[in-house]
């Protein structure tokens, strides 16, 4: 059975810094595409950064510069550190890793941005 637990998410202020880890189980971590996605009431869920196999990362425009995706597959982790945040920047975030038809989702985890 997969699981994807995430945690790190929290209230902080705008310029402040959180750590989202998701910790997978179920899969052989190592041989999945990793995504961070993120969902504000009322907006659709949307792509965030990905970290591939071999380690190359993508983002979302508005997040360039300011967050950094990576991976241990030594602890079946994944993490998104997020710098500079912005209110907008207000969500939650998931993990996901997908395998064909199947879809894999953590819980999420919620994250405010607010002064």
């Amino acid at each position: 059975q997969v699981q994807l637990v995430e945690s790190g998410g929290g209230s902080v202020q705008p310029g402040e810094s959180l750590r989202l880890s998701c910790v997978a189980s179920g899969i052989i971590f190592s041989r999945y595409v990793m995504n961070w996605y993120r969902q504000a009431p009322g907006n659709e869920r949307e792509l965030v950064a990905t970290i591939t196999t071999r380690f190359s990362v993508n983002y979302r425009e508005s997040v360039k510069g300011r967050f950094t995706v990576s991976r241990d597959n030594a602890k079946n982790t994944v993490y998104l550190q997020m710098d500079s945040l912005k209110p907008e920047d207000t969500a939650i975030y998931y993990c996901n890793c997908n395998e064909g038809w199947n879809h894999y989702w953590g819980q999420g985890t919620q994250v405010t941005v607010s002064s």
